[in-house]
Parts: C-alpha cells; sequence; structure tokens
C-alpha cells in the first residue's frame, strides 16, 4: 500500500518546509504551469470533479462544487479562506503539513484563488501551533521574494497576496463562519445561514473556505490526475504508533491498526472514536473490518469527521471518557443558542454525578432526552458534536452507566 504520497509527500526530503526543497519534488509546478497558460479555471473544475477529492476538514463537501459557488468573473473583492484552526480533539494532521510542507498548502491556497478570481487569501492558524506560524510565515516570505505570490505573478498579470492569521484558541472558531468574525476582529460566534460565506463571507464579500488538507491536496491531484481518494487519518489512544497516516480511504480498521502497530501492551480493543471525539463511538466488533470512508462509517451510525481516529482498550472507563469530552464541549460553546449554552453543562453535570456514583437509573435516560433536545436546534454543529457522543456512548455502553450507578 502507497502511504504519504499527497499532503506528506516531502516527509523524506532535509528541509522539506523550504523553498529548494519543496521546488525539488516539483512544487509549484502545477502554478507555474496554471499562469504561463492561463488555464481555463472549469478544466481546473474538472480535474477536481474527476478525482472526487472531498472536504478534508470533517463535513466531506465535494470540493469541486464548492468552487463553483463563486464565479470568476463576478465583479468586486472575493476571498479565500482555509481553516487551519485544527480544534477537534484527536485532530494533528494539518499541524504537519503546515510543519514539514507549507510551500504546498500556498500552492493550494493560490489555485483555489485563480480559479475563483480571488486576489487575496488568509490562512487562519490554531493560535497554540507556534512552530507551525512560524514555518508559514517564513514559507510565505520564501514565495513571495521568489515572485510566486504576490502582485503580477511571474508577469501573468494575477494577484494572489496571502495572510497568515492566527486564532486565539477557542474551538468555536473552527466552524466556518465564527472563524470569518474572528478574521474580522470580531467575538468567534457562528453566523445564522443564509447568506453563507459564498455569498457573504468575509467583510461581506463572496469567500470560499476550505480546510488545510482539503487545499494542500489540489497540486498533486492536478499534476498526477489521482489521489483524490488519499486522506490522513490521525491515529491515537491506545496503540503503539501513534501519528499521522496518508492512507487511501477505504482502508479497513485493521489495516489503519496494523500501521499504527497494533494495540499498545497486547490489550483487546474495546471501542473506537473515529473522527475526533464529536463523532460518535463504535464498539470494536463493529468497526474491525469496517472501510474507513465517508460513506461506510455515515451507514454505520457514525462519521468520518476530520479523520481522528482514537482507538480505546479493554480497560478504558467510558463514562469518565464521556464525562471529559462533555466537559470540553460544556467549556466551548460560545453560549449563543440556549440548546447548546444550557444543554453541554446540565449533560456534564449528570456525567459527573453518574461517575461519583451518586446518580440514578433516570440520569442515563435523561442525558439522552437531553441531547436530542440540543441535536439540530442550535446555529452550528457544536450542539450536535456536543450531543452525539452521549447518544452514542449510552447506546453500546449503557451497562457501564448501569454500573456506575
Amino acid at each position: 500500500m502507497e502511504i504519504n504520497k499527497v499532503c506528506y509527500r516531502a516527509l523524506h526530503v532535509p528541509n522539506s518546509w523550504t523553498l529548494d526543497a519543496y521546488q525539488s519534488i516539483g512544487g509549484y509546478k502545477v502554478w507555474r504551469k496554471i499562469l504561463q497558460e492561463k488555464t481555463d479555471p472549469n478544466k481546473i473544475i474538472e480535474q477536481l470533479k474527476e478525482s472526487g477529492l472531498r472536504g478534508r476538514g470533517g463535513a466531506g463537501f465535494p470540493t469541486a462544487t464548492k468552487w463553483t459557488f463563486i464565479k470568476r468573473d463576478m465583479p468586486g473583492q472575493k476571498y479565500v479562506v482555509c481553516n487551519s484552526d485544527e480544534g477537534e480533539p484527536g485532530t494533528f494532521k494539518d499541524r504537519d503539513i503546515m510543519r514539514y510542507n507549507p510551500h504546498q498548502l500556498l500552492e493550494g491556497i493560490a489555485i483555489a484563488g485563480y480559479v475563483m478570481g480571488a486576489s487575496v487569501a488568509y490562512n487562519y492558524i490554531r493560535g497554540e501551533y507556534r512552530e507551525p506560524i512560524a514555518r508559514m510565515e517564513a514559507a510565505l516570505a520564501e514565495a513571495n521574494a521568489a515572485r510566486l505570490l504576490g502582485k503580477d505573478i511571474l508577469g501573468s498579470g494575477f494577484d494572489m497576496h496571502i495572510h497568515n492569521v492566527e486564532g486565539a484558541g477557542a474551538y468555536i472558531c473552527g466552524e466556518e463562519t465564527a472563524l470569518l468574525d474572528s478574521l474580522e476582529g470580531k467575538k468567534g460566534l457562528p453566523r445564522f445561514k443564509p447568506p453563507f460565506p459564498a455569498a457573504h463571507g468575509v467583510y461581506g464579500k463572496p469567500t470560499t473556505v476550505n480546510n488545510t488538507e482539503t487545499l494542500a491536496s489540489v497540486p498533486v491531484i492536478l499534476e498526477t490526475g489521482k489521489y483524490g481518494n488519499y486522506k490522513i487519518f490521525s491515529v491515537s489512544g491506545h496503540v503503539n504508533k501513534p501519528g499521522n497516516y496518508e492512507v487511501p480511504l477505504g482502508i479497513t480498521f485493521r489495516e489503519l491498526l496494523d500501521l499504527a502497530g497494533g494495540m499498545l501492551d497486547g490489550k483487546k480493543l474495546k471501542a473506537v472514536i473515529p473522527g475526533g471525539s464529536s463523532a460518535p463511538v463504535l464498539p470494536a466488533e463493529q468497526i474491525m473490518d469496517m472501510p474507513m470512508d465517508f460513506d461506510s462509517l455515515a451507514k454505520a451510525g457514525t462519521m468520518l469527521g476530520s479523520g481522528a481516529v482514537i482507538v480505546l482498550n479493554e480497560d478504558t472507563c467510558m463514562v469518565e471518557l464521556l464525562a471529559r469530552i462533555s466537559d470540553f464541549y460544556m467549556e466551548e460553546s460560545c453560549g449563543q443558542c440556549t440548546p447548546c449554552r444550557e444543554g453541554t453543562g446540565w449533560m456534564a453535570r449528570i456525567l459527573h454525578r453518574i461517575l461519583h456514583g451518586e446518580g440514578s437509573k433516570e440520569d442515563i435516560d435523561k442525558l439522552d432526552s437531553i441531547a436530542s433536545g440540543i441535536m439540530g436546534h442550535t446555529i452550528c454543529a457544536l450542539g450536535d458534536a456536543a450531543a452525539m457522543p452521549v447518544q452514542s456512548f449510552i447506546k453500546h455502553f449503557r451497562q457501564e452507566f448501569v454500573a456506575k450507578i
């Protein structure tokens, strides 16, 4: 099986984050060709459509379709925004793209800008990512100095100005409209939709928001005509070799677990959270031979999400883990929507009560009821992210909650 062929293709190159290293593996070749030949943006969109590339941030929306929402000949300023906030617990793939292959991300952002006729782009980076921020700033300086970005790039008449922007550690700013408010200097709060960012984004102008991995995949897909089905899985938890693995979608969990060195200390697998902490959990017997792709996981009642695979062994207390997850969503709720603001705290308090032997059997059904009251009743998906783990943990591991009571 081929691994690390797209966003991590530069890992084997010394000082892979530099311009010279990136160009040694064909970096910016696609970008130069697009500018020199004045490639028809529709041709690029068709190539992405054929590749099957879907958003890598969690939603899995077809990238080519998203890029058609803003027309190149639409008058006025347009923007591209790269979401590098990466706040979903268990997710750590985008930071390594920025650390080890920042120029490929810049090339992907520039291509997106060309397709949509946007001359300005922002890369919104999680504020705690000090080294990735430094690498992105250095790469941006190199690209500007080489006239691969900036004004009248390589004499093509096309402008592309990219700016790195640091977040301040708010999980809610991973939601694209809250991110846009934060970019504008406001408090990061999700916006009502419609209007969607493609119509009313940064500063009220048409904006396309894509995830880091999505944009960094574009140059390789356009160069090779393949690899649109590759995905980075961030594997953590009770495994021997936690880390990032860029592999084809559809790999079974069993194969992914083998890549990660198998179970730590020879313990038995108990459960897996396949797409970051907000994804519904699956017990071992359901996921072991499950293809790790968008549709298979959705059919099983969970989701691929960001590709953050959290592996749990037989000793894991599911009540304690859920209480920890619920604490996180309670802390990170922006408080704008009543069901989320009140419901996340309510669930966290009940879970801690159960965890400390002070709960009742009625509390289990109450938790499920509160989660149902949050689902689908909030402006953004944070409410759903808090509710889905609660419902899935109760569904698959109810006996552990009963035992604690």
